[in-house]
């Protein structure tokens, strides 16, 4: 089973920890939600996570069945949704989610037209994405985060820019996503991560240098 442990990790800019110490195991069916107000350092905890941005101290270890996964290869494993993630703006919607599978299938062998029902986007399939609201944009990037074939789903602010109907939408699909995957949620809005028992509070590993 797909294991993601975090070891004294630290991050700092200049001379500022964003957080330090910081020691934490994330699992299957245990979905878990970072915590605290905005600009303390959540979103720069899940950057590190995908391995988007080095870590100064610690270790981040993915692994399978007590084998280390190489960090070059967590890309293959994780989807990311964020409210600060680009979409190529000259491509349709149908044209993104076609390239986006080249890279990462959806699970299950779901068709673009079947996914394209589920973000309820269907009738916009052939609107150049840069025509897209800001709610239209966040649905298709979460909606591809959900259902691309992978074990790790990682969201940051995930409701940004969504009304009631989007957000309920956000509710009932990471209900499914709970299941087989290791869930982990960056906010500061309680509602977007009601489903999270565990909680990790960001602010406990503030030190300054």
């Amino acid at each position: 089973m797909l294991k993601i442990s975090l070891e004294n990790i630290g991050k700092k800019f200049k001379n500022e920890w964003i957080f330090r110490n910081l020691s934490f195991e994330f699992s299957r069916n245990e979905p878990i939600a970072i915590i605290g107000p905005n600009g303390s350092g959540k979103s720069t905890l899940m950057q590190a996570l995908a391995g988007a941005i080095p870590i100064n101290e610690g270790k981040i270890t993915y692994s399978n069945q007590e084998k280390t996964i190489p960090d070059e290869n967590w890309h293959e494993l994780l989807s990311f949704s964020a409210p600060y993630l680009e979409l190529i703006e000259e491509f349709t919607l149908a044209e993104s989610v076609n390239f986006h599978v080249k890279f990462k299938p959806f699970q299950n062998g779901l068709s673009t037209s079947d996914f394209l029902q589920i973000i309820e986007l269907e009738k916009h399939k052939d609107k150049p994405v840069k025509n897209f609201s800001s709610g239209m944009r966040q649905k298709l990037k979460l909606g591809l985060a959900f259902y691309s074939q992978t074990e790790v789903l990682l969201l940051d602010e995930p409701t940004s820019n969504l009304d009631q109907k989007g957000f309920d939408w956000y509710i009932s699909q990471v209900e499914k996503a709970i299941k087989n995957k290791i869930v982990i949620v960056s906010s500061n809005e309680p509602k977007e991560y009601i489903f999270c028992e565990k909680h990790l509070n960001i602010l406990d590993f503030k030190i300054k240098a």
